[in-house]
């Protein structure tokens, strides 16, 4: 973890006196920024590890320390409380961390925290969804999420691969082309007015409220899997034909959010491979065949049970299309790092999945990633998409916008009210998901992910706004960008704003590296809560030293930049009005 430059050249010199005056090596001392408005000090050094090795008491260690650090002119004054040596530094530090920051504009204020492998890159799989309904809430976690990580990702230099492994076959696809074949009378998506994806999602509900009334159809299902496996012709042509609407409803879904993918893979085209491997396995007694003519795999060793990996019929099952598609994927030895995106309901079969790879040796199962993520539900409680009461992502979206284009006030034009209502809704959107820890169950509500006062997107957007407003009314726009500060006053709320900006690349780092989005997203938040402050109780355009207003600016120029970006790898648009 990046440490701030005067924390560290303080730290260097705390350690070596007390090596030098106590004869101590290899001591470490907890030292850290203060952030909290409670702590009015800038520094504070955690001193009780002393207690242990120096036959003295905390106040004269800690005032020995502080005395050295005036001496040295490292700092201003200092202050003891109780075992904690709070440091105050003058004003030039800040400045000069500033302009540290400065220098770094240029970059886009993106920090290279892993080293880059030109060769090596990353693939995630996100989305993946089954195409016998449209995507919905949950799915919208997920691309949301997954999106986030991969912007992430691209932001600290790496190369990375987006990719979807859409569910194309299996029973409950076949639910759908059952119910349509009997029921639809060869009704289509253009015929109906009805986007695609929805169309076929209809039948898909209609064949689950069939099947309450009568078990007996769901043979119909099981023969339609074994046909189709066989390759008949008739009902190959069904699937290609619901499955091609589906995709063109997913894709026009994937424009509202703004996502793309570099790679779509189908299960279609590697259940075959996963059936191979399973043979593979059972000739080699990996895996044990039942009476009934099924194929297992026996993970009671490992807590996991006994696993169906082929039916008694042949067919194959989800982890057996899953270990086939490994398989394939990782023939490019490229390859750094796998990413599922996948929630937590589904731990269980990665765990499977992982350890089946690994019992056929497979070397390469140290590089998958299972990120697991918790439900996203409604305020009306658990939805299925099988009886039809689902929030669908079109229809969340949709709600979204018009929630946005109620809250705009100002008298804009019809063109940038539309335009401004889609940036504000999917915004709001992203950014509720996108703050909460990605473990945790969420409960979205959309009128609280617009409000203007609450910890939202809508208010980081607000405060960009501003900021470039800001930017817009100065006088100052001709100066050198590479202009740096020096010996001029900054006030309380200057220092943490520029405390707050230090934070920078650790967030970042620390994001990365707990996949939680949420540290990024209320950093932003955090930050421009800041600014607000710092904008009430400041003049900022109105100062008599140009020097200050000129800081004052650029400060907020800076800020309104690094919102920007961090917004960005969030996936979230900024407007210029609002």
């Amino acid at each position: 973890m990046k440490k701030f430059y005067f924390i560290n050249k303080i730290e260097f010199v705390i350690h070596k006196y007390i090596k030098k005056k106590y004869l101590l090596n290899n001591l470490k001392l907890e030292i850290f920024y203060n952030i909290n408005k409670k702590i009015n000090s800038d520094i504070t050094i955690v001193l009780f590890p002393l207690l242990k090795i120096i036959n003295k008491k905390l106040d004269i260690i800690g005032k020995e320390i502080g005395k050295y650090l005036i001496f040295k002119k490292l700092i201003k004054n200092f202050k003891l409380i109780n075992g904690f040596l709070n440091i105050y530094l003058e004003d030039f530090y800040y400045i000069n961390l500033f302009n540290n920051s400065i220098l770094e504009e240029k970059f886009c204020f993106k920090k290279k925290i892993f080293k880059k492998n030109k060769k090596k890159f990353i693939i995630i799989e996100y989305s993946s969804p089954n195409t016998n309904k449209p995507l919905h809430i949950g799915h919208l976690r997920n691309i949301i999420l997954g999106n986030y990580i991969y912007r992430l990702y691209k932001f600290i230099g790496k190369k990375v691969i987006r990719t979807q492994l859409i569910n194309d076959r299996g029973i409950h696809i076949c639910k759908s082309m059952i119910a349509w074949k009997k029921f639809s009378n060869y009704k289509t998506p253009k015929k109906t007015g009805i986007k695609g994806d929805h169309f076929v999602g209809n039948y898909y509900v209609l064949f689950e409220k069939l099947l309450s009334k009568n078990k007996k159809i769901m043979s119909l299902t099981n023969n339609m899997l074994l046909k189709w496996e066989k390759g008949n012709k008739e009902i190959l042509n069904i699937w290609k034909k619901m499955n091609y609407w589906v995709y063109s409803g997913f894709s026009k879904t994937y424009k509202k959010l703004g996502v793309n993918f570099d790679k779509t893979e189908y299960e279609s085209k590697t259940y075959l491979l996963g059936k191979k491997i399973v043979k593979f396995g059972l000739l080699n007694n990996i895996f044990f065949k039942k009476k009934d003519g099924s194929i297992w795999v026996d993970l009671e060793k490992y807590g996991l049970g006994k696993k169906l990996l082929l039916r008694s019929n042949g067919t194959s099952v989800y982890i057996t299309q899953d270990i086939g598609t490994a398989i394939k994927r990782f023939k490019n030895s490229n390859i750094q790092k796998f990413i599922y995106i996948v929630g937590k309901e589904q731990e269980r079969h990665f765990k499977i999945l992982f350890t089946i790879l690994k019992k056929l040796k497979y070397k390469w199962v140290k590089k998958l990633f299972h990120l697991s993520y918790g439900m996203i539900n409604s305020p009306y409680g658990k939805m299925k998409s099988r009886y039809g009461n689902v929030i669908y992502a079109d229809d969340l979206i949709k709600e979204m916008i018009i929630l946005s284009k109620k809250s705009i006030k100002k008298n804009f034009s019809k063109k940038y009210k539309e335009k401004l209502s889609k940036i504000i809704g999917i915004g709001a959107l992203k950014f509720f998901i996108l703050k909460n820890n990605t473990k945790n169950t969420i409960i979205f509500n959309p009128l609280k992910s617009i409000d203007l006062k609450g910890k939202t997107s809508s208010y980081i957007q607000y405060t960009y706004v501003r900021i470039i407003s800001i930017n817009r009314k100065n006088k100052f726009l001709n100066y050198s960008r590479k202009k740096k500060f020096f010996y001029i006053k900054i006030n309380k709320y200057e220092k943490k704003l520029i405390k707050l900006l230090e934070l920078r690349h650790n967030i970042i780092n620390n994001s990365i590296k707990n996949f939680n989005p949420s540290i990024l997203a209320n950093y932003i938040y955090d930050l421009c809560k800041e600014y607000n402050d710092y904008y009430q109780n400041i003049k900022i355009l109105f100062e008599k030293d140009e020097k200050i207003t000129f800081f004052r600016i650029r400060l907020s120029c800076f800020i309104g930049k690094l919102i920007k970006n961090f917004m960005e790898i969030l996936g979230i648009e900024m407007p210029i009005k609002m």
